[in-house]
């Protein structure tokens, strides 16, 4: 079966008392490898290697639960899902599970205990954390939740609402080499696809996308809104500031301020993934996670560091704040 990426929503506040200390110890500094080798399987030390070649990893768990409530939820958990902690009626932290294994000892070791002797046994690793400030309130009317629902233990989202989820807050998912079932399943989608709705689908796109850039363009060059280049209209897109697909109808029709002029070249990308936002005033912030992708930090660093974007304006801010709360890869809360 082809694995489709689910998202997983655990409150971290374990206690009051220790959910801080938990997350400073675990995810603030994270687990050296060689300082718990006792207690590591050597191939699960193998295994974290390969996949963290620092010897370290911000890791977390979960408890089985009364009665092994949550190891029914934990089956439905893979590598590649995404992670989101919340806390204070928000969600503030994410990750990708890069690695899952379970050791009652280790856990024990690295945050002791519950109130009924259970520890967070069922472990996993993160890769690619980011930080986050998203409204659980939000969360709930995108996803249709009850009004009062909130994240009491561990949820495993559905793939619709992990999709959802996913095309909110432009998550990277992990990529993995297909098996050949897998690779036939693919192709019979393929074959069995209704062509004739995607290219309608296309078409629609493409006359929106040509009606709004021909309303930013206005002649037959333009400039990127973020570096500055004037470049032929062959080159720059109209790039929604907010994602379109999460904009009111309201918000649709604010044809003079809900998108902006990006380049190919770059530009629209790394706005795209998060890699930067538009500061309140008009600077470029730049996501400390870009340093991590050398091509990309070069970059930012030659085009974008610096500049000032003249197409900041205060009406635009609301859009541009919410790429820098939904999109943009802020660094992980300390």
């Amino acid at each position: 079966m082809i694995h489709v990426m689910r998202i997983v929503m655990q409150p971290a506040r374990r206690s009051e008392k220790d959910v801080d200390q938990h997350y400073q110890d675990t995810i603030v500094k994270p687990v050296v490898f060689d300082d718990h080798a006792d207690v590591l399987a050597a191939a699960t030390i193998d295994q974290l290697t390969q996949l963290f070649p620092d010897g370290q990893a911000q890791m977390w768990g979960v408890v089985p639960g009364k009665k092994n409530v949550n190891v029914s939820r934990i089956a439905k958990i893979h590598p590649g899902d995404w992670v989101f902690f919340s806390g204070d009626k928000r969600v503030y932290f994410g990750g990708t599970i890069a690695l899952m294994w379970r050791n009652k000892e280790l856990a024990t070791r690295l945050w002791g205990t519950d109130h009924n002797d259970s520890t967070w046994e069922y472990m996993y690793a993160l890769s690619g954390t980011r930080g986050f400030d998203i409204p659980i309130e939000e969360i709930r009317t995108l996803l249709g939740w009850n009004p009062n629902r909130n994240i009491m233990g561990i949820s495993v989202l559905s793939e619709e609402e992990s999709e959802t989820l996913q095309t909110l807050l432009t998550l990277d998912p992990a990529t993995a080499a297909l098996e050949p079932a897998d690779m036939a399943q693919e192709e019979a989608a393929v074959a069995a696809f209704d062509g004739e709705l995607e290219r309608t689908a296309q078409r629609a796109q493409r006359g929106e996308q040509s009606a709004l850039k021909k309303r930013l363009l206005q002649g037959s060059t333009g400039q990127c809104a973020l570096c500055g280049r004037t470049l032929p209209g062959t080159f720059l897109i109209a790039a929604h500031i907010k994602k379109r697909a999460m904009c009111s109808d309201n918000e649709k029709r604010d044809l003079a301020n809900i998108a902006m002029l990006a380049c190919t070249f770059g530009c629209d990308a790394v706005y795209e993934h998060g890699y930067v936002t538009v500061a309140t005033g008009g600077g470029i912030q730049v996501s400390p996670l870009a340093a991590g992708i050398p091509e990309v930090a070069t970059y930012i660093q030659e085009k974008l560091v610096g500049r000032p974007v003249s197409w900041w304006t205060p009406s635009r801010e609301p859009y541009y704040l919410w790429h820098r709360t939904h999109t943009f890869k802020a660094q992980p809360p300390l």
